[in-house]
Parts: structure tokens; C-alpha cells; sequence
């Protein structure tokens, strides 16, 4: 295991109260890690929330942008294989930048990862509450601010439960939500496909062509703002890595089960933005927008008549499962981080019946629910703004890690094309791409127009404050400043160096 190299901390040994036990390894297979990266995107949901917006931008030309936005995805994905067969650690891209990279990137990288699980899951439950009190019927529940912020609560407190009581159960439970997910979805897409070729769509309907896959069919502003959403859309797939421990084959199956989710995703949101476009027409998505339950909640009657509780139960289970497997990034990372003395020890300690990591697990959901709890008292818009600066998270630890794969590998990538093209080339591209969505972030963000309600922040847009100033340059900096003080072990660990003979074996050297 990747972590094995670290003795001098004790984190592959025994130690008392599960502070230096180890996950408990082999507990799922590939399937299953494959499962909980698709399920932790939450595709149904993410549609819902992004679609709309894309097809404002693009026209006609979204599924076009959906499909640009899964090349850089899949150039980490390939980033993330890579490293992982060669450092298998939970902490990803805190462990690999740390190493290809030194402590202070690697720190920021970790930070970046623990911050998106606490600013998406109030999101990610909220919506899963939302929807299914709407499935039901319960429509006055899902109106009421007080009920709908209990039961959202309530919902992370359970998920937070399942992933402390074990990764077996966890899995079970995901592959029940994605085929549930899964067969609502398809269920949705074909039966707005026939209505549209039947002429029997209630809006104004289009008769889909492969033209639509054409990116640039709207332009290049079009492109870049589309792309932009479409990081949202593919982020989650790398939850599979973050498991490694705890996988069968580590050294290679939650590396695979990471870039087989990219694939997956992509067919699942080119097939329902394809019928969603041709059912509902341009019009009506770009005028709605802004509203996630006109997309699928009023659509879904549309489509689906009296069987409209299908659709809206796809968006609910995507948005459970994903408050789920969201938890699972955020806690490894705290843990690794803290059993390489980046954050405080007791973050590492392991469940010792579940073999989990309990107290940073609850540590992860307790911040989340202050979040989502403080958030909701500002405003609704802010919430939204939250869930914004999430892009300037996801873009700033992918690029990392495709920097680190390179960086990692960069005595070895001229010995072959494949080591060239596949390690050094393709990373350092999907990393230039989402640098540059990151600046572009920044540029767009900073004018307050472009927030949820155009709201102004110290004279910027809210998402930019959010993302950058409680994010990472002020809360981040300040605690990896103060634990360099308190505890500088992680800053004078010795940086590891890859052997190319020992990335077939999938085994870890450190120097």
C-alpha cells in the first residue's frame, strides 16, 4: 500500500484507540469502486442543475459542449490511474502533489478536496429532499424552509452513519441508488425520444442531429462558459481512487473504475441532453435555467404524464447517493493528511470493528451541516453561489494532479510514445485546460452581475469570495501556516522517486 513507506509516523502500524490502524483492505471490488465514482457526480442531479444553463449558452450545440467537456476529464482521469498505481494512498492528490511537488502544494491540494465535500453536501442533500418530498407528493413540505433544512440534516447525518459502519455497506447501497438512477433516466430519455419523432411533444420540439455535437457550433464564448459548467457535471469521478485502500487490485482497479466512470457519464449525458433538447426545445431550457425543478420536475410531467414520480426519484437518488460518496473524498483525504501529520493526529484514527475513518468522517459531515445551516440563513442565492465556487475548487486540485503525473514520471517520459503521450502530454494538457477555465473563473466571478441574484461581496461576486477567500487564500493559508508552527513533521518528510519497473508491479517506492 502507498502508505507503507511512512513507519517514521506509525501510519502503517498498530497503535492504541485505531490511531494507527490501517483501512480495512480487498472490502469491495471494481464494480463497486466504478459505482461510487459514477454515483458520486451525481448525474441526474447535475443535469438538472446544469443543463439548462449550457443549453442558454450553446443552443441547440449543448450536447456538443458536454462532449468538450469530457476531454480534459478524461486527460486527469488518466493522471489519476497513473499516480495511483504507483503511490496508492486515500489522500490522491495530497499524497502525489506532496511528492512529485513538496508540502505546501500538496497541502493546498488536500485542502481544496476537503473543501468541496463541505461546500456541495447540504447542496447535494437539500436536493435529494427536495425531490423526493416532490415525488411523493408532499409538495408544501418541500416549500417549507424548516422542514426541508431538517430533513436535509437528518439525510447527511444517515449517509455519514453508512460510511462510518463500513465501505461494503456503502457500496451495497450505491449499487442499488445508480440502478434505480440509471433505469429512471433511460426511462425518461426514450420515452421523450419517441414523443418527439411520434409528434406528440407539449413543447417546441426538435428532431435531434448529430450536428449537435459540433461545440463550436455556438462559438467560442459559448464554449468557454459551457465548459466551465461541464467541470461541475464530470467532478466526483475520482471518489474510486480516494478508496484505493479498501479496493481489490489497488494498484490498478480504482484507477480504471475512476476513467470507466468518465466514459459512462459521458454517453449518460449526451443521451439524456440530446432528448431533453429535442423534446423541450431551445427556448423553454435557456428561459428556465436558473431552476433546477423546471428542468426535470416539470419537464418530467411533461414527458411523463402521471409517471412524472419516476424522474423526480432519479434526481432524489442521484443526490442521496452522491451525499454519500461525496463524504468519502473529503474524510481519506483528512485522513491521510493527518497520518502524515498535516492536520491534527486524531483526524487519522480508524474505527476498530468498521476499520473506517470514524472521527475524521464526522468531522467532514459535522462542518458540512454548519455550512449548509449558516449558508441558508444569508440566502437561498448564496447557497448557489456555494455550490458556484466549487469550479475554482475542482479546477485548481485537478490541475495539480495532472501537473504532479508529469512532474512524478519526468525522467521517464521520453523512454516511449506511450509514456510520453499518456503520462506527460495528455495530463499536462487537461491541467493547461482547466488553468485556464480556473482564470476564466476568476475573470467571470469577480463581476457581481454574474452571481445567483447578481449580489455584490466586498465589491465581488460572491461564488469568488467564497471559493477564494474562505476557500483557500485565507482560511487555507492560515491553517497550513499555523500547523507548519504547531507541527512541521510533514514539512520534512523526503520525497519519493518513481521507478519504472515497480509501476508494472504496482508497488510504491519512496527514496
Amino acid at each position: 500500500m502507498g502508505h507503507d513507506s511512512y513507519t517514521d509516523d506509525g501510519s502503517a502500524g498498530a497503535g492504541p484507540e485505531g490511531l494507527d490502524a490501517r483501512l480495512k483492505a480487498n472490502a469491495i471490488g471494481f464494480l463497486d469502486a466504478l459505482v461510487i465514482g459514477l454515483n458520486s457526480t451525481s448525474p441526474a442531479y447535475s443535469l438538472a442543475a446544469v443543463l439548462g444553463p449550457i443549453v442558454a449558452l450553446a443552443g441547440i450545440y449543448a450536447p456538443g459542449v458536454m462532449l468538450a467537456s469530457f476531454v480534459p476529464m478524461l486527460l486527469i482521469a488518466a493522471a489519476f490511474y497513473y499516480l495511483n498505481k504507483v503511490d496508492q494512498d486515500c489522500g490522491t492528490t495530497f499524497s502525489w502533489v506532496t511528492r512529485a511537488m513538496g508540502p505546501w502544494a500538496g497541502w493546498l491540494g488536500g485542502w481544496a478536496i476537503a473543501m468541496t465535500g463541505v461546500l456541495v453536501i447540504g447542496s447535494l442533500a437539500d436536493a435529494a429532499v427536495n425531490f423526493g418530498l416532490l415525488a411523493v407528493g408532499l409538495d408544501s413540505w418541500a416549500a417549507n424552509a424548516w422542514i426541508r433544512q431538517g430533513l436535509t440534516v437528518a439525510v447527511i447525518l444517515a449517509m455519514t452513519l453508512i460510511c462510518v459502519i463500513g465501505t461494503e455497506l456503502s457500496a451495497h447501497l450505491q449499487d442499488v441508488l445508480i440502478l434505480a438512477q440509471v433505469f429512471f433516466l433511460l426511462a425518461f430519455a426514450v420515452v421523450a425520444i419517441y414523443r418527439v419523432y411520434a409528434d406528440t411533444s407539449t413543447l417546441d420540439s426538435i428532431e435531434p442531429s448529430l450536428s449537435w455535437l459540433n461545440p463550436f457550433g455556438a462559438g467560442g464564448a459559448a464554449l468557454t462558459g459551457g465548459l466551465l459548467l461541464g467541470v461541475f457535471i464530470y467532478w466526483g469521478w475520482e471518489s474510486a481512487v480516494n478508496l484505493t485502500e479498501e479496493v481489490e487490485n489497488s494498484a490498478t482497479a480504482p484507477g480504471k473504475a475512476g476513467i470507466w466512470s468518465t466514459v459512462i457519464l459521458l454517453v449518460t449525458y449526451l443521451s439524456v441532453g440530446f432528448a431533453v433538447v429535442a423534446y423541450a426545445g431551445t427556448a423553454y431550457l435557456a428561459e428556465n435555467a436558473g431552476e433546477e425543478e423546471a428542468i426535470f420536475a416539470v419537464l418530467a410531467h411533461e414527458v411523463m404524464g402521471g409517471w412524472d414520480w419516476v424522474v423526480l426519484l432519479a434526481v432524489c437518488t442521484s443526490a442521496l447517493a452522491s451525499t454519500q460518496t461525496t463524504i468519502i473524498p473529503a474524510s481519506r483525504t483528512a485522513l491521510s493528511m493527518a497520518r502524515r501529520h498535516a492536520l491534527p493526529h486524531r483526524l487519522a484514527h480508524i474505527h476498530p470493528r468498521f476499520r473506517t475513518p470514524d472521527v475524521s468522517t464526522w468531522w467532514v459531515a459535522g462542518i458540512a451541516i454548519g455550512w449548509y445551516l449558516v449558508v441558508n440563513q444569508i440566502s437561498e442565492n448564496a447557497l448557489l453561489d456555494s455550490l458556484t465556487a466549487l469550479s475554482l475548487l475542482i479546477a485548481f486540485y485537478y490541475a495539480l494532479t495532472g501537473l504532479a503525473c508529469a512532474i512524478y514520471y519526468r525522467r521517464h517520459l521520453l523512454e516511449n510514445v506511450h509514456n510520453f503521450v499518456l503520462i506527460g502530454l495528455g495530463p499536462v494538457i487537461g491541467a493547461g485546460l482547466l488553468a485556464w477555465l480556473l482564470v476564466e473563473s476568476i475573470g467571470d466571478m469577480s463581476d457581481p452581475e454574474n452571481s445567483a441574484g447578481g449580489v455584490s461581496w466586498f465589491g465581488l461576486g460572491p461564488p469568488l469570495v467564497i471559493g477564494i477567500g474562505i476557500g483557500i487564500a485565507l482560511v487555507g493559508v492560515a491553517v497550513m501556516c499555523f500547523w507548519r508552527v504547531r507541527d512541521g513533521r510533514f514539512w520534512q518528510e523526503r520525497r519519493g522517486v518513481v521507478d519504472p519497473e515497480l509501476v508494472h508491479a504496482g508497488k510504491h517506492q519512496s527514496s
